[in-house]
């Protein structure tokens, strides 16, 4: 067996640990949101951001860096999603080259249905957590989210 002190650094195992975490519940819950709301967990996330936006819109831009897909991956995401009626895209006033995704009335909808099942299925995923579990938890992953943009691509 191969072994070195590099592939043993603690952090390379909590990152492999943390990464595994997020892929099992990823498909735990992305099915179960498919099959009981009709919704791709991903097309979930943009209509959750959208939502908690200011505007109930965001940039491509924008949409792209919080949900991790590049630009072109927004834009086709963007298509599908507005070909259901989900979001609209509206040009910026004042920059030709920017155009918003906006959450539509079919599409707060769609969300608000979703969300109930996302939130009844994430209370069996933590129900051995308890309230100051999930708080550090909460803390731990802001200080990651923080972290990570500072680092070098």
């Amino acid at each position: 067996m191969f072994s070195s002190p590099v592939i043993d650094d603690r952090l390379i195992t909590t990152f492999g640990r943390l990464a595994e975490a997020y892929n099992r519940l990823e498909r735990r819950l992305g099915p179960a949101m498919q099959a009981e709301a009709g919704l791709p967990h991903v097309w979930f996330e943009v209509l959750l951001r959208l939502a908690r936006s200011e505007g109930e819109q965001l940039s491509m831009s924008a949409l792209a860096e919080q949900i991790t897909l590049t630009t072109g991956g927004v834009t086709r995401l963007i298509d599908r999603m507005e070909a259901a009626g989900y979001v609209e895209r509206r040009p910026c006033p004042t920059d030709r080259r920017v155009s918003y995704a906006c959450l539509t009335d079919t599409g707060r909808g769609v969300l608000n249905r979703a969300a109930t099942v996302h939130a009844r299925n994430l209370r069996e995923v933590f129900a051995d957590f308890g309230e100051s579990d999930l708080d550090t938890l909460d803390k731990l992953l802001d200080r990651l989210r923080e972290a990570a943009p500072h680092l070098a691509p």
